[in-house]
């Protein structure tokens, strides 16, 4: 199955925009949201690459930022025009995060790439899409890209869903490191600490940060949605404190590398 097919295939079925609308479903976006805002500074330029449904676009926007977007899904670009505000300084096109040629050089001070690297699945693919965010980002501007976590997957689905036994997957998980594969078929495309720091190994950038976003609030999902909103707003203090912690941060579904382009 070609990618594209398998991501229409998905994206058709699959409500991206409702994803991060619960409590729990909220953690990955509070704290994505928390750390742009550390770097943001008015008159800033932003782009999404991956945009999705726009929830971060839109969330920028109606904040005063300019905004552009590019999304590769015709059904979220439709959500993503459906969801823009009056007011909003916002642009969206159709475009493939691993070829970016229509975009100039050095223009963006916040470069967001938070959904590209989940839905690829060479090596190639994986460079080129990290080349283009980082060509387009000014010198000195700060890249963010997201990942979904091996090891979080290995618990989930091999474990409490059982996959370890479906002879169907036995090829994709190496059965002495647990090391987990994926093909379009799959979807997700999975890492491990090690697999970002020899892929951003061939770029010149500066990690500032390297956090998760959700950390294990997934298999806590249903005491989080059901915290009253005190309770909530410790449980996000708790995690903001632990989320870059070197002993914690691997106990994550979903990771946020964040950079500085070179500014020589």
């Amino acid at each position: 199955m070609e990618r594209m097919e398998a991501l229409t295939n998905y994206y058709a079925t699959h409500n991206e925009d409702a994803r991060m609308t619960s409590k729990h479903g909220m953690v990955e976006f509070l704290t994505t949201i928390h750390y742009v805002e550390k770097y943001l500074k008015p008159g800033m330029r932003i782009l999404e690459i991956g945009a999705g449904t726009g929830r971060y676009s839109h969330y920028f926007a109606q904040n005063g930022y300019d905004v552009d977007a590019v999304e590769l899904m015709e059904c979220n670009i439709e959500v993503f025009k459906a969801n823009t505000k009056e007011g909003e300084n916002i642009t969206v096109q159709q475009g493939d995060a691993v070829d970016l040629q229509n975009i100039p050089s050095d223009q963006y001070d916040i470069t967001l790439l938070l959904g590209p690297m989940y839905h690829l699945y060479t090596d190639e693919d994986k460079i080129a899409a990290m080349s283009e965010a980082i060509r387009i980002t000014k010198k000195g501007g700060i890249v963010f890209a997201a990942y979904c976590n091996s090891d979080m997957t290995v618990y989930q689905f091999c474990f409490v869903r059982g996959g370890i036994n479906n002879e169907q997957y036995s090829d994709l998980i190496d059965p002495d490191t647990f090391t987990l594969s994926s093909t379009p078929r799959e979807i997700f495309a999975l890492y491990r600490k090690e697999d970002i720091d020899k892929l951003m190994g061939t770029f010149d950038v500066e990690r500032l940060h390297y956090v998760g976003t959700d950390m294990l609030t997934h298999f806590i999902g249903n005491a989080v949605d059901e915290m009253d909103e005190d309770t909530f707003s410790k449980y996000m203090k708790y995690h903001l404190y632990i989320c870059e912690r070197a002993d914690m941060v691997g106990a994550t579904n979903h990771i946020l590398d964040i950079f500085r382009k070179e500014s020589i």
